[in-house]
């Protein structure tokens, strides 16, 4: 696992998604792979279209389509490689010097799931080109990846910068427990304050544990500020990051249980939809 993945397109959130890649693989200390899809589309073929015209005179107005179709494909391609270089150079200008440059002709889920062997973690934009600037709206690909692979997985807002302190919302589960660890064990947050938070819920044991976990952290040398929030999940979580300025937020990521998926699932997705701070999901 090598490899921060790092998507990179048109939309609003490239330069964002960039550098916040460029902050994990200087952290990790590990390649930046700069990956631009292009998604296929159909071309239009003049043998599949002649016999519905029925007129000969118009199979010049095909092969002209058919050929303004390879230039699009074309442009596409020159498109994409100045972006990966513009992306490579500022990598290169932050002090990343082990840089993978990658075109692939498939859509970004797909090529993140064929690369996911060799990756260490996977760094993508809230939303793609598609969506201009409308902040409301999550890329569908978000939830796709997230539910397909089982690398972490950061989705950069706006305007990243590196940050100073991280909210992990605990709520005693066994994913929970699992991103905790995945936290200690996996570096890119070292050296961040944490902030730990949970909402009172009907887990067993969960004021104990939540405790234990506190400790742990502190045990591995994370700066813990901790508070057990009472009230409905999102809303607690909000309005703790808004008082407490966090500036990156930390999740599990949706469960593989459908009771589990409506509690887990509906929360996660509400605070991607709603924050404009990074987001780190863990599996």
């Amino acid at each position: 696992m090598n490899n921060v993945i790092t998507c990179i397109d048109g939309s609003i959130y490239a330069d964002s998604t960039c550098r916040a890649g460029i902050w994990a693989s200087n952290k990790l200390n590990k390649k930046l792979l700069l990956l631009h899809a292009i998604e296929k589309t159909p071309s239009t073929q003049a043998e599949d279209l002649s016999g519905a015209i029925g007129l000969g005179a118009r199979s010049s107005l095909l092969t002209e389509m058919a050929s303004l179709d390879e230039q699009k494909i074309k442009l596409a391609l020159e498109l994409g490689k100045e972006m990966l270089e513009h992306a490579s150079q500022l990598a290169q200008a932050q002090g990343c010097h082990t840089i993978e440059k990658m075109q692939r002709h498939s859509g970004i889920v797909e090529a993140i799931y064929d690369l996911e062997e060799e990756a260490r973690l996977i760094v993508i934009g809230r939303s793609g080109e598609s969506h201009g600037d409308n902040f409301n709206v999550v890329g569908s690909h978000i939830e796709q990846i997230i539910r397909q692979v089982h690398t972490p997985v950061v989705i950069a807002n706006k305007e990243f910068a590196a940050p100073k302190s991280f909210m992990l919302a605990y709520d005693g589960r066994e994913t929970a427990d699992k991103a905790v660890k995945t936290i200690i064990e996996g570096g890119l947050l070292h050296g961040l304050t944490c902030h730990l938070v949970s909402v009172k819920n009907n887990q067993p044991k969960q004021q104990e544990k939540f405790q234990q976990t506190e400790a742990m952290l502190k045990e591995n040398g994370f700066e813990v500020c901790s508070s057990l929030l009472e009230g409905n999940v999102f809303n607690s979580l909000m309005e703790y990051k808004s008082s407490h300025d966090v500036e990156m937020l930390v999740m599990g990521a949706f469960s593989r249980s459908k009771l589990a998926q409506v509690f887990l699932g509906s929360n996660t997705l509400k605070m991607m939809e709603s924050t404009q701070l990074p987001m780190v999901i863990l599996r």
